[in-house]
């Protein structure tokens, strides 16, 4: 499915929805302005979780720039490269390449193309806190988190069933606490299997909300999992918009394997 230079494609990965648009063919003014709008349920794409922009690098097949649905800009999507990865591939690029963010290089490999599935290294899981569990005081209870970063902050949160928890309300009171001035990512977890490695997951995304997916919350879901409830690497994790698939290892890079699927193409807003 090819968009032309004034049609956004929109895309999924794991049914985490976005809009691309290409800015090597035609460039936008206001790209956070033009998410607010495309993502929104009345912006013409039936709503999206955010807005992919691809674009020119030095020393990369190309640039993703992603803008959440309410205009803001966040450091990486591992969800979005992989769209990016199928955009790219659907018009001649090679098995594998690198697409740039602003989180650093990522090193992107085709690995089927007929289901397209595509892994991605989105480089180093850090965790600020040393992977310490912490405390945070909402819903009138007190929650545990471990901290992780992949160049964007994430706080994991397990829990005996992750259908059950007000996800939206302890998000929002995630990023109320000062310890996120950047605000954060909250992710429930729920380890299914120790023996076949395997995790249920729900996200919260900043900026958007809840969302079907999240490929760097699968990553810190997952790395968290391992350093500190003794899963190991790789890690199935099963996230309400299908299966994620997460290698890692403590003073490696992580690896995240998923689809990317095209969905239709529409004019963009004038």
């Amino acid at each position: 499915m090819l968009a032309r230079a004034s049609e956004g494609l929109k895309m999924h990965g794991a049914q985490n929805t976005f809009v691309l648009v290409d800015a090597r063919v035609r460039e936008h003014a206001d790209y956070a302005a033009l998410a607010r709008t495309v993502c929104a349920l009345g912006g013409g794409f039936d709503g999206a979780d955010g807005l992919l922009v691809v674009g020119d690098a030095v020393g990369a097949l190309a640039e993703m720039r992603i803008f959440n649905a309410d205009g803001s800009e966040p450091e990486m999507c591992g969800n979005g490269v992989r769209c990016v990865a199928r955009y790219l591939v659907d018009r001649g690029a090679s098995q594998s390449f690198t697409i740039a963010t602003l989180a650093g290089p990522i090193a992107t490999q085709i690995v089927t193309r007929e289901p397209f599935e595509a892994r991605i290294d989105v480089g180093p899981v850090t965790f600020p806190h040393d992977a310490r569990d912490e405390t945070i005081a909402a819903l009138g209870t007190s929650w545990g988190f471990v901290a992780a970063s992949l160049g964007n902050p994430h706080a994991v949160v397990f829990v005996d069933d992750v259908a059950t928890i007000d996800l939206e309300a302890l998000g929002q009171a995630f990023n109320a606490d000062s310890r996120f001035p950047q605000g954060v990512n909250v992710h429930v977890a729920r380890i299914v299997a120790t023996e076949s490695a395997t995790l249920e997951v729900r996200h919260f995304e900043r900026g958007v909300g809840l969302t079907q997916a999240c490929g760097t919350g699968a990553v810190a879901s997952a790395a968290v999992a391992i350093a500190t409830r003794g899963l190991a690497s790789p890690v199935t994790v099963r996230v309400p918009g299908g299966t994620l698939r997460v290698a890692w290892r403590a003073g490696g890079t992580a690896q995240l394997t998923g689809p990317a699927e095209p969905l239709f193409a529409r004019p963009l807003p004038q």
